[in-house]
């Protein structure tokens, strides 16, 4: 077996704002509706994204150029590289689409970071999903099963580390060697009687690494 690995979530953990409020305050006001919709429980996470990414109408050039100005937490692009020098593989593992996180990684020249997402594509200047129900990794409510990414993950690296912040998180959480929760993820953890060690950005997560002498 590999020895550890570290899996990511990519909104709100790497990124400092959900890519669908970008969306959503930039072209798509009906969003607003949409997400209480969604919050209470109304329709399914796949579906709210997929409404929201399909309501864009923007040619390609201003998509990406809307994806690179994604903020996100400066110093994962170190910790990413500090992984894989202390002989770990980061992964990204994300119920959004590959289609602007493989833009994003590419803006800050990471490389080696596989990308489990849904798949995304631009077709006629939005952006569109291409779910497939008989993937071996189909969540009917995410579209992709973060659990069973970690399960799998967990059969090929001896130590499997995760980090989250939202509802969709807490379940892979459950199945992970170590779990480093952001925001609302710390509260679900809790309710759920999950442990988890609490963080604001990746600074702190490599400092608890260090202390733990996964990393040096």
């Amino acid at each position: 077996m590999k020895r550890w690995a570290f899996v990511s979530d990519f909104d709100g953990t790497i990124s400092k704002k959900d890519f669908y409020w970008i969306v959503i305050e930039k072209y798509f006001q009906e969003g607003h509706s949409l997400f209480k919709q969604w919050k209470e429980g109304d329709i399914k996470d796949i579906d709210f994204l997929a409404t929201v990414f399909k309501s864009i109408n923007q040619n390609e050039d201003q998509i990406i150029a809307d994806i690179l100005q994604i903020p996100i937490d400066e110093y994962v692009p170190s910790f990413i590289r500090n992984v894989q020098k202390n002989g770990g593989d980061f992964f990204i593992l994300s119920a959004g689409t590959d289609y602007y996180i493989q833009y994003v990684l590419n803006k800050y020249a990471v490389e080696n970071v596989p990308v489990f997402s849904n798949q995304g594509f631009f077709h006629k200047n939005n952006i569109h999903m291409n779910i497939d129900d008989q993937h071996v990794h189909f969540s009917e409510r995410y579209g992709i099963d973060k659990t069973k990414i970690i399960k799998q993950l967990k059969e090929e690296y001896e130590f499997v580390c995760f980090i989250g912040d939202s509802e969709p998180d807490s379940h892979p959480a459950v199945f992970s060697d170590m779990t480093f929760a952001i925001g609302t993820l710390q509260d679900l953890l809790k309710e759920k009687g999950i442990t988890f060690i609490p963080v604001n950005n990746f600074k702190e997560v490599e400092k608890h690494l260090i202390n733990m002498e996964i990393m040096t």
